[in-house]
């Protein structure tokens, strides 16, 4: 990186944080004057906290009211005569409006070998500027208002998001739409962010939790896959800002794009706005559904290995292929998964409480909306005590599917998935998110509350059932990242056959190619 890109990654920094610390700022202001006002009530005894904190003798003793009946607060959805869905949601509680939008595309459907495309399509986006705003008169125009305007692209979908203050919504929503119809994607944005992307390639074997987890989606998909590749310096050095342009005119439709959006408004006149904004963007009614990636298991099993002679533990993961949320089975998959883990899980209890193997280890099945995830189970270990955890992990996923789980853990896996229903409707803006989502990916509104009910209705055997059915022992993938002159025993107490991977960067940093 050279002077200039680093005083511009410095100075794009120092703005996003601005912008940040800015609207953290104007929150606890508002959090402020609501503790205020809370003092004349606790003073005049409204609120008794000395007999709450006096009445229960025991945590046994304590007494709670049933659960309150979630409901969806209320929304309004439409769709623009361009095909654009918008949903409204009114929340006056702050005067701050926010929005969302989520676009059909995502880094899954980029070329195999200019992976990295769709992410620099969403970085340079907004930080490129627009057609009517420079760069720097975004920034400032979005700073003074403590607003913001972000843009990125996932591995499933592209999304663009707003927030601002009620009297300042006209400005930044408008700033928001030309983001979206009319980015410019400026040559020396793109630079610093393939400059950006560059370094963070350099440096990912730093961390062993992020060699784990890239080597194991590999293992499972595939490292050709679009789910588990990785950019490169040579996939990298083949984008252009050509190849930006062609991508977000290949998706940037509004009859591909979800609108979202939640706050102090008023619906009648947020209408209004957003047909103005957006009402003459042309859709394209040749606009054809990506045709999404085929998925299989790549290793039906074996143990593997990557040798960080640095470590004193060993970071270890094992799982295979697993399912989508749209399973019939994943309501009892989910209470198998509280029996399995967090604290007074089996997990906890055995391996880490009872055979003191780990301060970390978790275990979970694992899906995605609309490709399957993993079952996956893992944790760190001290490098001499390798192998026996990884036989400890196995003995629980086989017992799972011998052993019928006990009314105890039952209850309690079903009562702590119950209990936090309630904290998937925080906000109005977490609840609108997730209608959001259940269009994007064909799921009916309701969903969450069909899975509420099935939920309560699993019972031990449907447990020990979804365990039978969908848990393959035989077929694990084990990955350990650790060091292998330490780890004794040795791994072929495992197995056999170790296989070593190798992580090491290919090619070096280029020059980019523009």
């Amino acid at each position: 990186m050279n002077c200039e890109d680093a005083k511009g990654a410095k100075r794009d920094m120092k703005r996003f944080k601005g912008r940040r610390n800015k609207v953290k700022v104007r929150r606890f202001f508002y959090s402020l004057l609501v503790c205020l006002a809370l003092v004349p009530l606790l003073s005049f005894g409204v609120f008794n906290i000395s007999w709450a904190a006096t009445a229960a003798k025991h945590y046994t003793e304590l007494q709670f009211p049933p659960l309150p009946q979630v409901k969806l607060p209320k929304y309004e959805r439409y769709k623009m005569d361009n095909g654009m869905v918008v949903y409204l949601m009114e929340d006056h509680e702050l005067p701050l409006v926010g929005g969302t939008a989520m676009v059909r595309t995502g880094q899954r459907v980029e070329p195999g070998d200019k992976v990295g495309l769709a992410q620099l399509t969403g970085i340079v986006m907004r930080s490129g500027g627009t057609q009517k705003h420079t760069p720097d008169q975004l920034n400032e125009m979005l700073e003074q208002r403590a607003a913001l305007v972000e843009t990125g692209i996932g591995d499933t979908a592209g999304n663009a998001s707003f927030e601002a203050l009620s009297e300042d919504l006209e400005t930044v929503f408008g700033l928001f739409a030309e983001v979206l119809q009319e980015p410019v994607f400026n040559q020396e944005k793109l630079d610093l962010a393939k400059t950006q992307l560059r370094g963070a390639i350099a440096r990912r074997n730093d961390d062993p939790d992020e060699i784990a987890n890239r080597e194991f989606q590999k293992l499972i998909y595939g490292k050709d896959s679009p789910y588990a590749r990785t950019e490169e310096y040579a996939t990298l050095d083949n984008i252009s800002r050509e190849d930006l342009v062609k991508f977000k005119e290949q998706y940037f439709y509004p009859n591909n794009i979800i609108l979202g959006i939640v706050g102090d408004f008023d619906s009648k006149k947020m209408r209004s706005l957003i047909q103005n904004k957006f009402g003459a963007w042309k859709p394209n009614p040749k606009l054809a559904k990506s045709v999404l990636p085929t998925v299989s298991q790549n290793k039906a099993g074996g143990v593997f290995f990557v040798n960080q002679p640095q470590l004193t533990q060993s970071n270890i993961l094992i799982g295979h292929l697993g399912g989508q949320f749209k399973s019939p089975d994943y309501p009892a998959l989910d209470v198998l998964n509280g029996v399995l883990n967090g604290f007074g899980g089996r997990l906890f209890n055995e391996v880490r409480s009872r055979q003191g193997l780990a301060y970390s280890v978790y275990g979970a099945w694992s899906p995605r909306y609309d490709y399957p995830g993993m079952f996956i189970a893992g944790g760190q270990t001290r490098s001499d005590a390798t192998v026996q955890f990884v036989k400890a992990l196995q003995q629980e996923i086989k017992r799972l599917q011998a052993q019928s789980v006990t009314p105890q853990e039952l209850a309690f896996a079903k009562e702590s998935t119950l209990n936090s229903f309630v904290f998937n409707f925080e906000d109005p803006g977490q609840t609108l998110s997730r209608l959001m989502r259940y269009e994007y990916y064909g799921y009916p509104s309701d969903f969450l509350f069909r899975y509420q009910k099935a939920v309560a209705a699993t019972t031990a055997a449907d447990v020990q059932r979804v365990a039978r059915k969908y848990l393959k022992p035989d077929n694990l993938v084990t990955l350990v990242v650790g060091n292998q002159s330490a780890i004794k025993p040795p791994l072929t107490q495992l197995t056999t056959q170790v296989t070593p991977i190798d992580v090491t960067i290919p090619g070096s940093p280029t020059q980019a190619k523009n």
